[in-house]
């Protein structure tokens, strides 16, 4: 195989257009396996491939692009490193963006490997195009140099040739070319700064993290968006809350909230604000964080019950992912009326109106709804029964009549709320006291859609699994459960047809 990639190599560099050969090589690469391709391009020179790019030729390039990308792929970083310097840093430069993509994804193998990346961190010139192309039109190409720089970060000598070299001015020449490019260099310093303590040490230290926090109050409300969701990023790492706390952030973001009152513009930026902390209470603490910022929580329950479709969407979701732990549904119950006021809005949601603020209603009283068999004790299934009966005078019915409307996402999420209620004994108390459930849960015909009948399975599997079904629900039924479950989700009952000769 490697004398027919040879030869393929010299009938390429032979002919005046080389479209069909070039055609004939992507082939021949294709179908060698990687692992063997390695030892049929060892030792190969593909200059003439690399030579070809420098062309008007669009399917040229590009076929000349594929064959590159197997064949490197196939060489290691190392090999990458020590013959193939120069023409990656003119693959930087091209002006098309699948070659420069190319050479940025081969440039983040060599800086993930520690004796190639030495080659790399050496070479000032290929760093510097590599920071340029953050700057590139084409957001594919700066995602990918993103992609490539960040993974300079797991070393030590790689965060220094970053920020303590000239390569730093580099970096800020590139982020003051517009508001757009100079996010893309805030994406690459959050992401930077999540992988360590260290890594973030670094990026303070260069002013980056206190002019991204210093956006969060600009005057351009566009600009303190994405700000906030950069933040919210650099908060889901342990060391970037702790910075951000130092800092003083989290009761800038409070005060924001606050403020966003007397903004007649809030609405571009307070969905930002609010999913800010709702995903510090997950990863911390839904009690501390409601107790010590209660405008968060306050907010949440004022944008529940708003007009407008985005705010009302954002607090679905939040109050979903509160509820969704222990600790969060206490915290929500601790509020007594208010939460009420916003369950029974949550219902109506789910029950009429836009299909997607349905969908994302039904999503969040599931989570709500959700009580693992190890959490539950008499006060948590108490509380799930008692915001289970809020909803509606006959739930039951009204979770099921919403799973028949001609709306696969609507059908799924009906499901799953049922599937939440199906391991708690309430929840299979109330199913075997509502008329014709246990046949609508055994009926195989309802749900056409693969996510409907997964759906469908999940429900029967948490039936089944549960400790009380068996008592609750009855043997016989309980017996159907099982030979659903053991059939599978697409199983198609066999139908027994009679032809009868000389019939119509």
């Amino acid at each position: 195989m490697a004398a027919t990639i040879e030869s393929l190599l010299e009938e390429i560099s032979c002919v005046e257009d080389p479209i069909e050969e070039l055609q004939s090589l992507k082939t021949a690469l294709i179908a060698i396996p990687i692992s063997a391709l390695r030892d049929s391009v060892s030792g190969q020179r593909f200059n003439v491939i690399f030579s070809l790019l420098n062309s008007d030729n669009r399917e040229q390039v590009e076929l000349c692009v594929d064959i590159l990308e197997r064949i490197l792929m196939a060489l290691s970083p190392l090999t990458l490193a020590q013959n193939y310097r120069v023409e990656l840093q003119g693959g930087l430069i091209h002006p098309n963006e699948t070659v420069k993509i190319l050479a940025l994804s081969q440039i983040g193998r060599i800086v993930e490997h520690p004796d190639a990346a030495t080659e790399i961190l050496n070479n000032h010139d290929i760093l510097g195009a590599v920071i340029n192309c953050i700057g590139e039109e084409k957001m594919a190409v700066a995602k990918q140099a993103i992609q490539s720089l960040s993974k300079l970060s797991h070393s030590k000598p790689g965060l220094d040739k970053l920020f303590q070299s000239d390569l730093l001015k580099v970096m800020k020449d590139v982020m003051a070319k517009s508001d757009i490019i100079r996010y893309r260099i805030y994406e690459l310093v959050v992401e930077i700064s999540s992988v360590s303590p260290i890594s973030l040490g670094y990026c303070a230290n260069s002013s980056f993290i206190s002019q991204l926090l210093g956006e969060l109050t600009g005057d351009d409300v566009l600009i303190r968006a994405s700000s906030i969701e950069m933040v919210t990023t650099l908060a889901k790492s342990q060391h970037g809350r702790q910075y951000l706390a130092q800092q003083g952030i989290m009761d800038k973001i409070s005060n924001m909230i606050r403020g966003a009152e007397t903004d007649p513009f809030s609405s571009l930026y307070l969905p930002g604000l609010v999913k800010f902390f709702g995903n510090l209470a997950i990863m911390d603490s839904p009690q501390q964080v409601c107790e010590t910022y209660p405008a968060f929580q306050n907010k949440v329950f004022e944008m529940a019950l708003d007009p407008d479709p985005v705010m009302i969407g954002v607090a679905l979701d939040t109050l979903g992912l509160l509820g969704s732990t222990v600790e969060g549904k206490q915290v929500l119950q601790k509020t007594g009326q208010k939460f009420k006021s916003v369950l029974l809005r949550m219902s109506q949601l789910a029950s009429s109106g836009a299909t997607e603020l349905r969908v994302r209603s039904l999503d969040a009283i599931s989570q709500l709804l959700t009580l693992q068999p190890e959490q539950q004790n008499e006060d948590l299934l108490a509380l799930t029964e008692s915001w289970f009966k809020l909803l509606s005078n006959q739930p039951i019915d009204m979770i099921r009549n919403i799973s028949t409307q001609p709306f696969p996402e609507l059908h799924c999420g009906a499901l799953r709320i049922f599937t939440a209620i199906a391991t708690q004994p309430w929840g299979q108390r109330s199913m075997i006291s509502s008329p014709s459930f246990m046949e609508f849960v055994l009926d195989r015909s309802a749900g056409k859609t693969k996510e409907a009948k997964d759906a469908k399975f999940e429900l029967v599997g948490a039936l089944v699994c549960s400790s009380t079904a068996a008592e609750i629900l009855g043997s016989q039924h309980y017996i159907r459960l099982k030979t659903y479950l053991r059939e599978g989700p697409y199983y198609i009952t066999a139908v027994a047809t009679v032809s009868t000769e000389g019939a119509e």
